[in-house]
């Protein structure tokens, strides 16, 4: 198993791939229509969770990454009742809801403390950057709260590369370190290596947390134009079009044969050829044990260069 290495230039340490836990937890009222809920066919309950924590915890995989305005805060209070007690880290992110000032940072720092059941946060992230919310004014509070001992590392997410340069230069003059940027990341998804978002990171000592690294199931070699997913959502989403289906399957077929070598499945395949970039950190999502396993299976093996590349060039089209 691969060892553990520090997020970004921060002193957190952390393994070389997290679980994404955004659909976890018991949602009531409104938030059982939340896209964590409904998109990918939402959650299979509190023991399947727990399991998946279990197997995770056992492979070495102990960073779990959440967010206060998935579910409205149901994920939140899950992640803090299964991890009660064990090492686990948790990233979670701010805001709970779209109304949002720099200045209620702290109240919601404590609403995600309070429903995580914890005196500290491993890894506090902005959720994505708002239009009338000054990013250094931002990284102020941040700054404060982890002098206060009550995060221990700061990172962002959907930050393009201006937001991000403006966040690490005023952390800088804090003295605090930009741990990370979480941005959706995969080989269906490229466009972190065309936007600039992975060259900054690598420049600016930035952890790149890959969200949706399977790109939403499509990598898992479970889908076709005859076999869609389930979920609403991504059911209308037009990357799980017939069409679209069908112009995957060469690269699915592509990384069930390099899996074949090292008796390994194409999802596990899809996460190795992300950890091989020691700048990346994907988070696949596991809502059950049989997941957990299978997501972990991708840190007992390495690819060769030569299959990087062959991957690399089979993905040319989705780097757009």
């Amino acid at each position: 198993m691969e060892h553990k290495t520090s997020l970004g230039r921060s002193n957190l340490q952390v393994p070389r791939m997290g679980v994404g836990a955004m659909t976890w937890g018991d949602a009531k009222g409104l938030a059982r229509l939340h896209p964590a809920k409904t998109a990918y066919g939402g959650a299979e309950g509190f023991e399947e969770e727990k399991r998946a924590l279990e197997l995770s915890l056992e492979a070495g995989v102990n960073l779990f990454d959440t967010a206060a305005m998935y579910s409205i805060g149901a994920a939140e209070l899950r992640l803090g009742e299964l991890s009660r007690g064990r090492d686990v880290l948790i990233a979670t992110k701010f805001p709970g809801g779209f109304s949002f000032k720099e200045e209620d940072l702290p109240k919601q720092l404590e609403a995600s403390l309070a429903r995580l059941g914890r005196d500290s946060i491993e890894l506090y992230q902005h959720h994505f950057p708002v239009k009338g919310i000054s990013i250094p004014k931002l990284m102020d509070q941040l700054a404060d709260v982890v002098e206060a001992g009550k995060v221990k590392s700061v990172g962002v997410s959907n930050y393009s590369v201006e937001q991000m340069r403006e966040a690490h230069a005023a952390l800088a003059k804090r003295g605090i370190p930009l741990a990370s940027n979480q941005v959706e990341y995969s080989l269906l998804n490229r466009s972190p290596e065309v936007n600039g978002v992975l060259d900054a990171c690598r420049e600016l000592g930035i952890t790149l947390i890959a969200q949706s690294p399977m790109a939403g199931g499509l990598l898992t070699g479970k889908y076709s134009a005859q076999n869609r997913p389930g979920g609403f959502f991504r059911r209308i989403l037009p990357q799980y079009n017939r069409k679209k289906l069908d112009a995957i399957q060469p690269v699915v077929k592509l990384l069930r044969e390099i899996g074949e070598r090292y008796s390994k499945t194409p999802s596990q395949v899809a996460l190795r050829w992300l950890i091989e970039n020691p700048v990346v950190l994907p988070i696949p999502g596991a809502k059950n044990g049989k997941q957990a396993t299978e997501n972990a299976g991708a840190l007992s093996f390495s690819l060769t260069l030569e299959e990087v590349e062959i991957l690399n060039q089979a993905t040319l089209a989705w780097r757009v």
